[in-house]
Order: structure tokens, then C-alpha cells, then sequence
């Protein structure tokens, strides 16, 4: 077929995530001088590193040092700054959609998958109107602002209503995001009231932790789920388990049980779902719109196609039930992309590609400065332990060496001084004293 075309093959990886990012570093270093072109599209120009966004978001990391530029670090490959909006797999293309101009097609030879997932949300009233995400860097670096905003905000005013709004912080969702982000963020309030806010007290700083399910982080197995919860609620953080946000109009917080309160700040966690982009392709989808995969991940029915991470249904093939599929996480995501890497060259070299096989070792979790919960190997840690093993796990997989040298100088320098603890949520409208200057007074 490349022969015919009288051109080298065009591998496309559609997603610059885990999956994405790290099969082109794989392709990169593997594929010979001219066997191949490797081209990744993302709407974003670099990754993030999802799990050290609560650390970002409480100021602990620098955001900057939680994302690692794609074009400098896959040196080499075409990097294209657009949204994929379709798949036309049996046409060989895709249309991408930049961030200015109109859209184009790009054709390829060997498509690669690697969409990630996006928020999973429900038709609850007022949630897309004040609800905020927490999947990508510029919201972690927006909570925070917001966040300390409510303080600044809380500190000012004079209406009792207005200062218990902005003193309420509501998560729905009780998984990794969410736990991590409230014990960070309520950290960073906790360590802001009592340093710089005299005029807030900490007992009128409200947290609330709501999940439908009966328990949180089932991630770390029941018992650490329980211990996590007592933790939090000696925090004064009131997790309410088994119930559900209903509506948030205006901010107007109404969950399934108890009464009725306002919040300025809801944050939304609960759970993800396939990208969407692959419901408007041509590629075979399982019930959940993830890619069918064979365990090699290749797509089921096209030798030219290839998917990995959160948006593909890879057989899980140390599970007890043949049909289990990897979990999406970081953990699966970063392994499959390196052996999905070696199984396109081994392809292009006309050898058999190897199947995906990997067991689930455990997790880890931080609830916050020198805190955390962990079950790895069936070993059960919670506390001060747990706290530096999450950091040490999570600091091994951070790519590339400059990114591990940015966040481990971070963290010594959090040892010599305090916090910052300054709110930059004027950058959303970093105009409008210019405008104000520069409009006439009638």
C-alpha cells in the first residue's frame, strides 16, 4: 500500500494525553530513518499529568511543572494545535477543527486512538452553568483562584448571606479527583484562614463530599475506603455518601437528603466517559462508546488501526472474568501506550504484535499535606506513609527528567516556605481596567 503511494506510511495519533504522548515518544525512538511519520493532534499543546492536578490546584506544584510540551519533547514529530471532530477510518481521514480558520481533512495510513476520556455529567439543573471540572490544568489554576477568591470575598463583606455562600465548597464525586482535590484545597483554606484571614474563623469554612455510592475511593478497597471518610470527617468535611445533587440553579445547592443550602463553589467529579468525538466515527464501539480492541490493541476488524487509555475496551487478561476490560487510569494508560508503541513497529516490520497484559498492583491517594491512603500488593497504609508514597509513585511516572527536576525542586522549596496563598482570578479578564481607563464617561 505505502509503496503504491510512493511515500512513507503517515501514522496519526489522534490525542496528545498519556496514550497519546507516549506512543510517539515510543514510535520515535523505535521506528527507523524514514520507515514512518508520526502526527499528533491535540486541542491542547501539551499533556497533563492528572494526578498531581489537586497538588497544582493548592499550590504545593506549579502548574507549569504538571504539563510537559509536546513539541518539545517529541522532537522530530508533527504536532498539529486542533480538535478532532470526526473519523472517516475507511476514507483514511479526519477532520480537524484549529483553534482559528476553518476546518480541514488529514488523511493517514495507520490511525492511532487515543481520545482519553471526558467529564461524565448529568442533566442536573444549573450544572452547566456553575458547575466547574477538574480534568485539566487551566481548571485546577481556576479553582484555586476561585477558591481563594471566596476568602478574599467572605473577608470583605458585610452580608451574613453573601459570606456563607462563599465560605461553602461542594464536590460531587468521591473517587481519585475528588477526594484529592478537597483534601488539598481544604488544606490550602485551612493553612490561608489561619495565617492571613483573622476575620474567618475555620469552623465557618464548609466542605461537603457528595457521592451516590455507599462508599469512596473503592479504588483502595473497603477498609481504607471507611478510614477515608473518618478522616475527612474529623476535618469537619462532611461526606455524604448515598446521595445525589438534584439541582444547583444559581448555586442553590439541593442533594437528595438533607436541606437545601447555597455555594458558590461547586466542583464536579463524578466520573468520565469515552470522548464523544468516537461516536461519530467509523470504528467498532462497545456499549460504553469505548473502541473495540483485541488484547494487542488493535481495533477488532482493521489491521491499520490502533486504540489505548480511557477511550478503548482493551481485554483485561488477568481478570477473573473474560470479559473485563483494563480500567481507565493512568496506570493502564501509560503501559499500554509503551507496548502499543512496540506492537505498531513490530507491524511495520510484518512481526506479530504482543497482547496487553498487566494486573492491577493498587493505588494510591493523598487526602492532603502528609496524608493519604494506599493498597498496593494488598498491603493496607494510611496516614504519613501513604502521603509519600503517592508522591514517590506518582514523581516515578511523571514524564521526562526536567519535569521530575521542576517538581521535586517544588516540594524541597515547600519545606523552607510558606504557602502562596494569592488569588490571580483577575487573569480571566485581564482587560478590564484598560477598558475601564480607556472608555470615555458620559
Amino acid at each position: 500500500m505505502n509503496e503504491k503511494r510512493g511515500r512513507v506510511p503517515n501514522i496519526l495519533i489522534v490525542g496528545g494525553g498519556y496514550v497519546g504522548m507516549y506512543t510517539a515518544l515510543g514510535l520515535r525512538r523505535r521506528l527507523r530513518r524514514g520507515q514512518a511519520q508520526v502526527t499528533v493532534v491535540d486541542p491542547r499543546s501539551y499533556m497533563t499529568y492528572q494526578p498531581f492536578l489537586p497538588e497544582a490546584s493548592a499550590g504545593a506544584l506549579e502548574p507549569r511543572h504538571v504539563v510537559v510540551p509536546l513539541r518539545r519533547v517529541l522532537r522530530g514529530c508533527r504536532v498539529i494545535t486542533g480538535r478532532v471532530t470526526s473519523i472517516a477510518h475507511e476514507a483514511k481521514t479526519v477532520r480537524i477543527e484549529p483553534e482559528e480558520g476553518a476546518s480541514y481533512e488529514l488523511s493517514y495510513d495507520i490511525l492511532v486512538v487515543a481520545l482519553g476520556s471526558i467529564a461524565r455529567t448529568l442533566p442536573i439543573p444549573g450544572l452547566a452553568d456553575v458547575g466547574i471540572g477538574f480534568k485539566q490544568v487551566e481548571e485546577a489554576i481556576a479553582l484555586r483562584n476561585h477558591v481563594l477568591d471566596r476568602l478574599d470575598i467572605a473577608a470583605s463583606t458585610t452580608d451574613e448571606a453573601a459570606r456563607r455562600r462563599a465560605l461553602t465548597f461542594v464536590f460531587v464525586g468521591g473517587g481519585f479527583a475528588g477526594a484529592e482535590a478537597l483534601g488539598e484545597l481544604e488544606n490550602l483554606t485551612q493553612y490561608a484562614v489561619r495565617k492571613y484571614y483573622p476575620e474567618i474563623s475555620q469552623r465557618d469554612l464548609r466542605w461537603v463530599l457528595v457521592d451516590a455510592a455507599d462508599r469512596i475511593l473503592p479504588e483502595v478497597g473497603d477498609e481504607m475506603g471507611v478510614y477515608t471518610v473518618e478522616e475527612l470527617s474529623k476535618r469537619g468535611i462532611e461526606v455524604r455518601l448515598k446521595t445525589f445533587l438534584e439541582s444547583c440553579v444559581d448555586g442553590h445547592v439541593v442533594l437528595s437528603k438533607g436541606k437545601p443550602f447555597d455555594a458558590d463553589t461547586i466542583v464536579w467529579t463524578a466520573g468520565v466517559k469515552a470522548n464523544p468525538v468516537l461516536a461519530d466515527s467509523d470504528l467498532p464501539l462497545d456499549e460504553r462508546g469505548r473502541v473495540s480492541c483485541a488484547a494487542t490493541m488493535r481495533v477488532v476488524g482493521h489491521d491499520d488501526a490502533w486504540a489505548a487509555g480511557d477511550n478503548a475496551a482493551v481485554p483485561d487478561l488477568t481478570a477473573a472474568d473474560p470479559g473485563e476490560v483494563c480500567a481507565p487510569n493512568a496506570q493502564h494508560a501509560v503501559r499500554q501506550a509503551k507496548l502499543l508503541a512496540k506492537n505498531i513497529v513490530a507491524a511495520l516490520n510484518g512481526q506479530q504484535p504482543k497482547e496487553y497484559r498487566h494486573k492491577y498492583v493498587g493505588s494510591v491517594a493523598s487526602l492532603g499535606l502528609y496524608r493519604g491512603v494506599a493498597h498496593v500488593y494488598g498491603v493496607k497504609v494510611k496516614g504519613f506513609p501513604a502521603w509519600f508514597m503517592h508522591r514517590t509513585y506518582h514523581m516515578s511516572k511523571m514524564p521526562t527528567f526536567n519535569r521530575k527536576m521542576r517538581v521535586l525542586v517544588d516540594w524541597t522549596m515547600a519545606w523552607f516556605f510558606r504557602r502562596e496563598v494569592v488569588s490571580l482570578g483577575r487573569m480571566r479578564v485581564p482587560r478590564e481596567e484598560f477598558r475601564r481607563a480607556a472608555t470615555p464617561k458620559t
